[in-house]
């Protein structure tokens, strides 16, 4: 099927990058990426998570809210504001 669509800037940049690392055609590189996308929805994505920190998360904090610890740490830091 023939048809004109509008490329964005980016992914025509991405597709063309794919052109030259591949040597395939701008066809055949946006067909593969069109249904390579397609044919991947609903399919769990492997994705890797790197630490930012080496240091083991504190033992004591596992099974808190982090959240109702912000808030306990807010509601300290405003009882100091006002003791003053």
């Amino acid at each position: 099927m023939r048809t004109t669509v509008t490329i964005d800037p980016d992914t025509e940049h991405l597709l063309r990058e794919e052109v030259r690392r591949t040597g395939q055609s701008f066809k055949e590189v946006l067909n593969r990426s069109i249904r390579r996308a397609l044919l991947s929805r609903g399919e769990a994505v492997d994705l890797r998570v790197e630490p930012l920190f080496t240091a083991p998360f504190p033992a004591e904090l596992q099974l808190l809210s982090m959240n109702r610890l912000a808030d306990a740490l807010d509601d300290e830091e405003t009882l100091r504001e006002l003791a003053r």
